[in-house]
C-alpha cells in the first residue's frame, strides 16, 4: 500500500507553476520591471543574481559542517537565484518539499529518535571541528584560556 502525501495548501506539485516565466510583465516590483524591459540591463542584472546567489550557496556549504545556520545560508543562496532563474524556483519547491518530509518524519518517530539525531549532529560538529584545530592549530584570536584548553586536546597542537 502506497502512503498518500498531504501538503500544505497550494503547495502540492500540481498546484506549483513549473514553467514560469520570468520576464518584466509579471514583476510586481516597478524598479526590477525596468531592467527586465531591457534586455541589456537585464542581461547584466542576471549575472549580478547568478555571481550574489553563488557566492552565498558556496559560504552556506562551507558552512554546513559548522555549528550554526549553514543550509540556511544555502537557502538563501537558492532564493537568489530563484528570483531571476525558473530552474532555482524548481530547486527550491524540491528543497522545501525534502525539508517538509524530515521534519514530518522526525516528528512522526519517539522523542529519543529526535535526541539520537541532535546527538550524531553535535558528534559531526565536534569531530569537524576537532580536525580543523588538528590542521590549523587552536585560532591565535581566541581568550588565552581557551587556547590553552584547546591545546590540550588530543592531536591538537
Amino acid at each position: 500500500m502506497t502512503e498518500q502525501r498531504r501538503y500544505p495548501k497550494g503547495e502540492a506539485p500540481e498546484d506549483l507553476d513549473d514553467n514560469i516565466t520570468l520576464d518584466a510583465n509579471d514583476d510586481r516590483w516597478e524598479w526590477r520591471r525596468r531592467i527586465r524591459s531591457n534586455p541589456a540591463s537585464h542581461r547584466a542584472y542576471r549575472t549580478v543574481v547568478a555571481v550574489l546567489g553563488l557566492v552565498v550557496v558556496v559560504v552556506g556549504l562551507i558552512a554546513v559542517p559548522a555549528p550554526g545556520p549553514g543550509w540556511l545560508i544555502v537557502f538563501i543562496g537558492v532564493s537568489i537565484w530563484a528570483s531571476e532563474f525558473e530552474w532555482a524556483q524548481r530547486l527550491l519547491y524540491w528543497g522545501k518539499a525534502r525539508l517538509r518530509d524530515w521534519e514530518r518524519w522526525l516528528r512522526s518517530k519517539p522523542w529519543w529518535v529526535s535526541a539520537l539525531v541532535a546527538l550524531g549532529t553535535a558528534a559531526i560538529v565536534a569531530a569537524v571541528f576537532w580536525a580543523y584545530l588538528a590542521w590549523a592549530g587552536s585560532p591565535a584570536w581566541l581568550p588565552d584560556r581557551v587556547e590553552e584548553w584547546l591545546d590540550r586536546l588530543p592531536g591538537v597542537a
